[in-house]
């Protein structure tokens, strides 16, 4: 099994700072691309940010500029630093992973359990 275990989220006013930090652990041999999605209440998840093994990034537009994602490859860690944040930012972050569990074959997506971001005005 693998599991994804957020952590970093909470309560903050407009204009401050959190970090968010995700841990991939269990039945790992590689994982490709990792990412930081939120949802709203009775809206889909949204891609926030993502980045690949190799460092390569993408970023919602709505967040280019104050939020950065990085990873740590060796650790299995993927971290999103946002800055700037505004009411709108408030929702339900997770993680997700591209993981292959053993050579050669298919490679699945997990998720993390989800951590609340509350932007206050």
């Amino acid at each position: 099994q693998v599991q994804l275990v957020e952590s970093g989220g909470g309560l903050v006013q407009a204009g401050g700072s959190l970090t968010l930090s995700c841990a991939a652990s269990g039945s790992i041999y590689s994982i490709n691309g990792m990412g930081w999605y939120r949802q709203y209440p009775g809206q889909q998840r949204e891609l926030v940010a993502r980045i690949t093994s190799g460092g390569s990034t993408n970023y919602a537009d709505s967040v280019k500029g104050r939020f950065t994602i990085s990873r740590d490859n060796a650790k299995n860690t993927v971290d999103l630093q946002m800055n700037s944040l505004k009411p709108e930012d408030t929702a339900v972050y997770y993680c997700n992973a591209e993981v292959q569990r053993k050579p050669y074959v298919q490679w699945l997506e997990y998720w993390g359990q989800g951590t609340q971001v509350t932007v206050s005005s």
